[in-house]
């Protein structure tokens, strides 16, 4: 069974957000893959990626315009490949989070702000629940804190 973490972003929007949880992915040894929605784009995905964090930082990552998939750290991808071997899926912008098998962990963002993607959140927090899968809910705090 995967690990599901859900997180409401109610303060920051997913760009502000997904950097930072892919680079302490990184910083586990993990690979990744980014799980993109209908509502961004691979390439701006991508884009936020690779201008999100301090100039001395990187996030390493790939599309499949770039190639290379299974040298790629992070995969960022609008269907459920994962060319990288990735075991932990971040699901952004309404991307379908059906399939987890084979995952250890699958982390979901979605818009507070956004009625159907809240819906959309506890639809799939009950289907996880109901398979028996680990899951857990983060929303930020006044302080920008995430807390469980």
């Amino acid at each position: 069974m995967a690990e599901i973490l859900f997180y409401h972003l109610a303060h920051k929007r997913w760009g502000e957000v997904l950097p930072r949880l892919l680079a302490a992915a990184l910083e586990r040894g993990w690979r990744a893959a980014v799980q993109v929605g209908p509502n961004a784009g691979v390439d701006t995905v991508s884009e936020v990626l690779w201008s999100s964090l301090p100039e001395d930082s990187f996030l390493p990552h790939g599309t499949e315009a770039d190639g290379r998939g299974p040298s790629q750290p992070i995969w960022v991808t609008a269907g459920s490949d994962a060319p990288n071997g990735a075991r932990v899926r971040f699901f952004i912008e309404g991307a379908a989070s059906e399939d987890v098998a084979g995952l250890q962990r699958a982390i979901i963002l979605f818009d507070g702000a956004d009625a159907a993607a809240v819906e959309r959140a506890r639809t799939d927090w009950r289907r996880f629940q109901a398979e028996g899968h680990e899951i857990s809910y983060w929303q930020q705090d006044e302080n920008l804190r995430w807390q469980n």
